[in-house]
Protein backbone atom coordinates (compact mmCIF):
# COMPACT_ATOMS: atom_id res chain seq x y z
CA UNK A 1 0.00 0.00 0.00
CA UNK A 2 2.97 2.35 0.51
CA UNK A 3 3.54 2.39 -3.25
CA UNK A 4 -0.11 3.29 -3.82
CA UNK A 5 0.08 6.19 -1.37
CA UNK A 6 3.28 7.42 -3.01
CA UNK A 7 1.58 7.31 -6.41
CA UNK A 8 -1.45 9.15 -5.02
CA UNK A 9 0.74 11.83 -3.47
CA UNK A 10 2.78 12.15 -6.67
CA UNK A 11 -0.37 12.63 -8.75
CA UNK A 12 -1.63 15.24 -6.29
CA UNK A 13 1.67 17.13 -6.42
CA UNK A 14 1.85 17.07 -10.23
CA UNK A 15 -1.72 18.24 -10.79
CA UNK A 16 -1.56 20.61 -7.81
CA UNK A 17 1.64 22.23 -9.10
CA UNK A 18 0.20 23.00 -12.52
CA UNK A 19 -1.22 26.31 -11.31
CA UNK A 20 2.24 27.62 -10.38
CA UNK A 21 3.69 26.70 -13.78
CA UNK A 22 0.64 27.92 -15.67
CA UNK A 23 1.05 31.34 -14.08
CA UNK A 24 4.73 31.35 -15.12
CA UNK A 25 3.79 30.42 -18.69
CA UNK A 26 1.08 33.06 -19.25
CA UNK A 27 3.48 35.79 -18.07
CA UNK A 28 5.21 35.67 -21.47
CA UNK A 29 3.05 33.49 -23.75
CA UNK A 30 -0.57 34.07 -24.73
CA UNK A 31 -3.02 31.68 -23.03
CA UNK A 32 -4.04 30.03 -26.30
CA UNK A 33 -0.42 29.08 -27.11
CA UNK A 34 0.13 27.86 -23.56
CA UNK A 35 -2.82 25.52 -24.10
CA UNK A 36 -1.52 24.48 -27.51
CA UNK A 37 1.95 23.73 -26.17
CA UNK A 38 0.59 21.83 -23.19
CA UNK A 39 -1.67 19.60 -25.28
CA UNK A 40 0.92 18.93 -28.00
CA UNK A 41 3.72 18.06 -25.58
CA UNK A 42 1.32 15.94 -23.54
CA UNK A 43 0.27 14.10 -26.70
CA UNK A 44 3.88 13.41 -27.71
CA UNK A 45 4.69 12.23 -24.18
CA UNK A 46 1.83 9.73 -24.28
CA UNK A 47 2.87 8.59 -27.77
CA UNK A 48 6.28 7.69 -26.35
CA UNK A 49 4.77 5.95 -23.30
CA UNK A 50 2.42 3.90 -25.49
CA UNK A 51 5.31 2.93 -27.76
CA UNK A 52 7.51 1.87 -24.85
CA UNK A 53 4.66 -0.16 -23.33
CA UNK A 54 3.71 -1.51 -26.79
CA UNK A 55 0.09 -0.46 -26.40
CA UNK A 56 -1.73 -0.25 -29.72
CA UNK A 57 -5.00 1.35 -30.69
CA UNK A 58 -7.96 -0.58 -32.07
CA UNK A 59 -8.72 2.39 -34.34
CA UNK A 60 -11.87 4.37 -34.99
CA UNK A 61 -14.01 6.46 -32.61
CA UNK A 62 -12.28 9.66 -33.74
CA UNK A 63 -15.47 11.69 -33.54
CA UNK A 64 -15.74 10.78 -29.85
CA UNK A 65 -12.08 11.60 -29.29
CA UNK A 66 -12.49 14.96 -31.02
CA UNK A 67 -15.55 15.88 -28.96
CA UNK A 68 -13.94 14.77 -25.71
CA UNK A 69 -10.72 16.54 -26.69
CA UNK A 70 -12.67 19.77 -27.19
CA UNK A 71 -14.16 19.51 -23.68
CA UNK A 72 -11.26 17.82 -21.89
CA UNK A 73 -8.41 19.94 -23.22
CA UNK A 74 -9.14 22.55 -25.90
CA UNK A 75 -11.62 24.71 -23.99
CA UNK A 76 -10.26 24.14 -20.44
CA UNK A 77 -6.58 24.60 -21.32
CA UNK A 78 -7.34 27.99 -22.89
CA UNK A 79 -9.83 29.19 -20.26
CA UNK A 80 -7.71 28.17 -17.26
CA UNK A 81 -4.61 29.79 -18.76
CA UNK A 82 -6.56 32.98 -19.47
CA UNK A 83 -8.14 33.04 -16.01
CA UNK A 84 -4.78 32.66 -14.28
CA UNK A 85 -3.66 35.98 -15.71
CA UNK A 86 -5.98 37.63 -13.17
CA UNK A 87 -6.19 35.15 -10.27
CA UNK A 88 -3.77 33.84 -7.67
CA UNK A 89 -2.73 30.23 -8.07
CA UNK A 90 -4.47 29.31 -4.81
CA UNK A 91 -7.81 30.65 -6.08
CA UNK A 92 -7.44 28.78 -9.38
CA UNK A 93 -6.65 25.55 -7.52
CA UNK A 94 -9.75 25.87 -5.35
CA UNK A 95 -11.96 26.59 -8.36
CA UNK A 96 -10.71 23.48 -10.15
CA UNK A 97 -11.80 21.53 -7.09
CA UNK A 98 -15.39 22.06 -8.25
CA UNK A 99 -15.11 19.37 -10.96
CA UNK A 100 -16.84 16.69 -8.80
CA UNK A 101 -19.87 18.92 -8.27
CA UNK A 102 -20.38 19.42 -12.00
CA UNK A 103 -20.06 15.67 -12.47
CA UNK A 104 -22.88 15.13 -9.97
CA UNK A 105 -25.11 17.77 -11.60
CA UNK A 106 -24.45 16.82 -15.22
CA UNK A 107 -24.32 13.01 -14.92
CA UNK A 108 -28.12 12.59 -15.42
CA UNK A 109 -27.87 14.57 -18.67
CA UNK A 110 -24.98 12.54 -20.07
CA UNK A 111 -25.23 9.02 -18.60
CA UNK A 112 -28.39 7.01 -19.09
CA UNK A 113 -29.92 5.97 -15.79
CA UNK A 114 -27.79 8.30 -13.67
CA UNK A 115 -29.61 10.40 -11.10
CA UNK A 116 -28.80 13.07 -8.54
CA UNK A 117 -28.73 11.60 -5.03
CA UNK A 118 -29.01 13.11 -1.57
CA UNK A 119 -25.22 12.94 -1.33
CA UNK A 120 -24.90 14.73 -4.65
CA UNK A 121 -27.30 17.51 -3.73
CA UNK A 122 -25.62 18.02 -0.36
CA UNK A 123 -22.14 18.19 -1.87
CA UNK A 124 -23.26 20.67 -4.53
CA UNK A 125 -24.86 22.96 -1.91
CA UNK A 126 -21.71 22.83 0.21
CA UNK A 127 -19.51 23.43 -2.82
CA UNK A 128 -21.55 26.45 -3.92
CA UNK A 129 -21.31 27.83 -0.37
CA UNK A 130 -17.54 27.50 -0.62
CA UNK A 131 -17.49 29.52 -3.84
CA UNK A 132 -19.59 32.26 -2.25
CA UNK A 133 -17.12 32.43 0.65
CA UNK A 134 -14.18 32.55 -1.77
CA UNK A 135 -15.50 35.53 -3.72
CA UNK A 136 -17.44 37.29 -1.00
CA UNK A 137 -15.14 40.38 -1.06
CA UNK A 138 -15.49 40.75 -4.86
CA UNK A 139 -19.24 40.25 -4.70
CA UNK A 140 -19.54 42.98 -2.06
CA UNK A 141 -17.21 45.42 -3.86
CA UNK A 142 -18.75 44.94 -7.30
CA UNK A 143 -15.38 44.04 -8.83
CA UNK A 144 -15.82 42.18 -12.13
CA UNK A 145 -12.33 41.25 -13.41
CA UNK A 146 -11.68 38.49 -10.88
CA UNK A 147 -15.24 37.25 -11.20
CA UNK A 148 -14.90 36.94 -14.98
CA UNK A 149 -11.62 35.07 -14.59
CA UNK A 150 -13.20 32.82 -11.97
CA UNK A 151 -16.15 32.23 -14.29
CA UNK A 152 -13.75 31.10 -17.03
CA UNK A 153 -12.16 28.52 -14.74
CA UNK A 154 -15.56 27.32 -13.50
CA UNK A 155 -16.67 26.83 -17.12
CA UNK A 156 -13.46 24.88 -17.68
CA UNK A 157 -14.34 22.68 -14.69
CA UNK A 158 -17.77 22.00 -16.15
CA UNK A 159 -16.19 21.05 -19.50
CA UNK A 160 -13.81 18.68 -17.71
CA UNK A 161 -16.75 17.07 -15.95
CA UNK A 162 -18.73 16.51 -19.16
CA UNK A 163 -15.66 15.09 -20.90
CA UNK A 164 -15.05 12.65 -18.04
CA UNK A 165 -18.65 11.49 -18.24
CA UNK A 166 -18.39 11.05 -22.02
CA UNK A 167 -15.29 8.90 -21.54
CA UNK A 168 -17.59 6.16 -20.25
CA UNK A 169 -18.86 5.82 -23.83
CA UNK A 170 -15.43 5.04 -25.30
CA UNK A 171 -15.09 1.29 -25.71
CA UNK A 172 -12.37 -1.26 -26.47
CA UNK A 173 -9.40 1.06 -25.97
CA UNK A 174 -6.64 1.15 -23.37
CA UNK A 175 -6.95 4.20 -21.07
CA UNK A 176 -3.55 5.51 -22.18
CA UNK A 177 -4.58 5.24 -25.83
CA UNK A 178 -7.73 7.19 -24.99
CA UNK A 179 -5.69 9.91 -23.25
CA UNK A 180 -3.25 10.01 -26.17
CA UNK A 181 -5.98 10.28 -28.81
CA UNK A 182 -7.91 12.89 -26.84
CA UNK A 183 -4.83 15.09 -26.49
CA UNK A 184 -3.94 14.49 -30.15
CA UNK A 185 -7.36 15.71 -31.26
CA UNK A 186 -7.19 18.67 -28.88
CA UNK A 187 -3.72 19.62 -30.16
CA UNK A 188 -5.02 20.01 -33.71
CA UNK A 189 -7.98 22.06 -32.50
CA UNK A 190 -6.00 24.41 -30.28
CA UNK A 191 -3.16 24.96 -32.76
CA UNK A 192 -5.59 25.86 -35.55
CA UNK A 193 -7.43 28.25 -33.22
CA UNK A 194 -4.16 29.75 -31.95
CA UNK A 195 -2.89 30.43 -35.47
CA UNK A 196 -6.06 32.44 -36.15
CA UNK A 197 -6.29 34.53 -32.97
CA UNK A 198 -2.60 34.81 -32.00
CA UNK A 199 -0.15 34.36 -34.90
CA UNK A 200 2.99 32.47 -33.94
CA UNK A 201 5.11 35.47 -34.94
CA UNK A 202 3.70 37.33 -31.92
CA UNK A 203 5.07 34.79 -29.42
CA UNK A 204 8.01 36.09 -27.38
CA UNK A 205 8.74 33.31 -24.89
CA UNK A 206 11.45 33.37 -22.26
CA UNK A 207 13.39 30.40 -20.92
CA UNK A 208 11.17 30.24 -17.83
CA UNK A 209 7.91 30.29 -19.79
CA UNK A 210 9.15 27.60 -22.17
CA UNK A 211 10.21 25.48 -19.22
CA UNK A 212 6.78 25.98 -17.65
CA UNK A 213 4.95 24.88 -20.82
CA UNK A 214 7.25 21.86 -21.13
CA UNK A 215 6.48 20.89 -17.53
CA UNK A 216 2.74 21.33 -18.07
CA UNK A 217 2.80 19.14 -21.16
CA UNK A 218 5.25 16.44 -20.10
CA UNK A 219 4.03 15.92 -16.54
CA UNK A 220 0.59 17.53 -16.11
CA UNK A 221 -0.83 16.34 -19.43
CA UNK A 222 1.35 13.31 -20.12
CA UNK A 223 3.12 11.33 -17.41
CA UNK A 224 0.43 11.94 -14.79
CA UNK A 225 -2.10 9.94 -16.84
CA UNK A 226 0.24 6.97 -16.80
CA UNK A 227 0.60 7.24 -13.00
CA UNK A 228 -3.16 7.65 -12.60
CA UNK A 229 -3.97 4.56 -14.67
CA UNK A 230 -1.36 2.55 -12.75
CA UNK A 231 -2.94 3.66 -9.48
CA UNK A 232 -6.43 2.66 -10.65
CA UNK A 233 -5.09 -0.75 -11.69
CA UNK A 234 -3.33 -1.40 -8.38
CA UNK A 235 -5.64 0.26 -5.82
CA UNK A 236 -8.96 0.82 -7.58
CA UNK A 237 -10.72 3.95 -8.88
CA UNK A 238 -12.17 4.94 -5.50
CA UNK A 239 -8.72 5.16 -3.91
CA UNK A 240 -7.43 7.03 -6.98
CA UNK A 241 -10.30 9.53 -6.71
CA UNK A 242 -8.83 10.76 -3.40
CA UNK A 243 -6.67 13.06 -5.54
CA UNK A 244 -9.76 15.31 -5.54
CA UNK A 245 -8.74 16.26 -2.00
CA UNK A 246 -5.02 16.61 -2.68
CA UNK A 247 -4.97 18.78 -5.80
CA UNK A 248 -6.75 21.89 -4.41
CA UNK A 249 -4.89 21.66 -1.09
CA UNK A 250 -1.49 21.30 -2.76
CA UNK A 251 -2.28 24.12 -5.18
CA UNK A 252 -3.19 26.42 -2.28
CA UNK A 253 -0.13 25.47 -0.22
CA UNK A 254 2.24 25.97 -3.17
CA UNK A 255 0.67 29.33 -3.92
CA UNK A 256 1.21 30.41 -0.32
CA UNK A 257 4.77 29.08 0.01
CA UNK A 258 6.36 29.46 -3.42
CA UNK A 259 4.46 32.49 -4.70
CA UNK A 260 4.12 34.07 -1.27
CA UNK A 261 0.41 34.69 -1.81
CA UNK A 262 -1.42 36.17 1.16
CA UNK A 263 -4.36 33.89 1.84
CA UNK A 264 -7.36 35.51 3.50
CA UNK A 265 -9.77 33.92 5.93
CA UNK A 266 -12.26 33.65 3.06
CA UNK A 267 -9.77 31.57 1.05
CA UNK A 268 -9.11 29.09 3.86
CA UNK A 269 -12.83 28.84 4.67
CA UNK A 270 -13.66 28.23 1.02
CA UNK A 271 -11.00 25.53 0.72
CA UNK A 272 -12.26 23.78 3.86
CA UNK A 273 -15.89 23.96 2.69
CA UNK A 274 -15.14 22.58 -0.77
CA UNK A 275 -13.08 19.75 0.72
CA UNK A 276 -15.99 18.95 3.05
CA UNK A 277 -18.31 18.92 0.04
CA UNK A 278 -16.17 16.33 -1.73
CA UNK A 279 -16.00 14.28 1.49
CA UNK A 280 -19.77 14.55 1.98
CA UNK A 281 -20.44 13.02 -1.42
CA UNK A 282 -17.99 10.15 -0.90
CA UNK A 283 -19.07 9.36 2.66
CA UNK A 284 -22.80 9.29 1.97
CA UNK A 285 -22.41 7.19 -1.16
CA UNK A 286 -20.38 4.68 0.82
CA UNK A 287 -17.31 5.08 -1.38
CA UNK A 288 -14.84 6.46 1.10
CA UNK A 289 -14.90 3.31 3.20
CA UNK A 290 -14.67 0.87 0.30
CA UNK A 291 -11.22 0.56 -1.18
CA UNK A 292 -10.42 -2.57 -3.18
CA UNK A 293 -7.32 -4.56 -2.61
CA UNK A 294 -5.07 -4.84 -5.67
CA UNK A 295 -6.54 -7.26 -8.15
CA UNK A 296 -10.06 -7.18 -6.74
CA UNK A 297 -12.87 -5.98 -9.03
CA UNK A 298 -14.40 -2.68 -8.03
CA UNK A 299 -17.46 -0.96 -9.36
CA UNK A 300 -17.23 2.80 -9.64
CA UNK A 301 -19.46 5.58 -10.84
CA UNK A 302 -18.31 8.65 -12.73
CA UNK A 303 -17.32 10.31 -9.47
CA UNK A 304 -15.14 7.37 -8.50
CA UNK A 305 -13.21 7.56 -11.76
CA UNK A 306 -12.86 11.29 -11.65
CA UNK A 307 -9.34 12.73 -11.74
CA UNK A 308 -8.86 16.29 -10.62
CA UNK A 309 -7.10 18.59 -13.09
Amino acid sequence: MLRNYLFLFGIGVIWGSQFIFQQMAVADISPVWVGAGRSLIGFLTLVIICQVMRIKSNGGQWFKFSLIGLLEATIPFILVAWGQQFLDTAIAAILMGTIPFFTVILAPLVIKGARITFAGIGSVILGFSGLVMLFYPELMSGSSTNLMAAGAIIVASACFAVALLLLKGVENEHPLIIARNVLGSASVQIILFAMIVAPVTEITPTASSLMAVTYLGTLCAGLVYFLYMMLIRDAGPVFASLNNYLVPMIGVLLGATINGEALSVHTWAALATIMMAVAFNQIFTGKSSKVSEPGEPEEASAEGLLPAK
